[in-house]
């Protein structure tokens, strides 16, 4: 495929993409979050602080840790080329998360429950590669801000995902009016919002017998959808580029 063909064939992608995320929140949409809603009714407050504060701070480690930040390639890649190596990347994770999600779903709810913070880690790392391979520079705290939009627009509700487009698109304007630092980050909408995208696919991996297939086919498809949802991100920046 000539470079003219894969320009319109990106297009294509980033419409449908964009048609996809800026759909009005569905009845199933709307139901499951009241599901989701009356299960978190259930989890003492303390609990709910617990899991904010760590997702906080696992989160943070990441976007600080220098050893997260990977090269940018040789500049006379064309786009093409950086979306083959980026899709082998993204075929590489999903693996990789898949297996952790078996191996952790396999040994019931203590090990189902630390595969939280090792898919988190999975995922963080899968963004920090796609940025690279994309030429942008994580080194930068506004471009670490950026992932976690990313991150947080693949794991939202549909409301919340109409909320972040417009965000996303206008990437250039908004960073000028970021916060400071990740302290005033909005931790609490974040976690719950991930969490809550996540807990229906995620809970049976806690069952036993179930728990290891359930945790395979979870993580794969959530990773991949975070790969997806990634590329169309930077795919929106580079746009008047093409």
């Amino acid at each position: 495929m000539n470079a003219e063909n894969y320009k319109h064939y990106l297009e294509a992608e980033l419409s449908l993409w964009l048609f996809e995320v800026k759909r009005p929140p569905g009845l199933f949409g709307r139901l499951t979050h009241g599901v989701q809603g009356k299960i978190n009714s259930w989890i003492p407050e303390k609990v709910h602080q617990a899991i904010s504060v760590a997702i906080e701070n696992m989160v943070k480690a990441v976007l600080l840790g220098s050893s997260w930040v990977k090269p940018s390639p040789d500049a006379s890649l064309s786009l093409m080329e950086r979306e083959i190596k980026i899709l082998e990347r993204i075929k590489w994770y999903t693996n990789t998360a898949s297996a952790e999600g078996a191996l952790t779903g396999a040994g019931g709810i203590l090990l189902g429950l630390a595969d939280f913070p090792a898919f988190l880690t999975i995922k963080m790392k899968l963004l920090f590669d796609i940025a690279a391979w994309y030429g942008f520079d994580a080194k930068s705290y506004r471009e670490r801000l950026f992932l976690l939009y990313v991150f947080q627009l693949s794991f939202s509700s549909q409301q919340r995902r109409n909320e972040l487009i417009g965000l996303i698109e206008n990437w250039e304007d908004y960073k000028e009016s970021l916060p400071k630092d990740y302290s005033e980050f909005d931790w609490k909408t974040f976690q719950l919002e991930y969490r809550d995208y996540i807990d229906l696919a995620k809970l049976a991996q806690l069952v036993p017998i179930i728990g290891a297939p359930v945790g395979a086919i979870a993580n794969y498809k959530l990773t991949k959808h975070l790969g997806r949802y990634a590329m169309n991100c930077y795919r929106l920046r580079l746009a008047s580029k093409m």
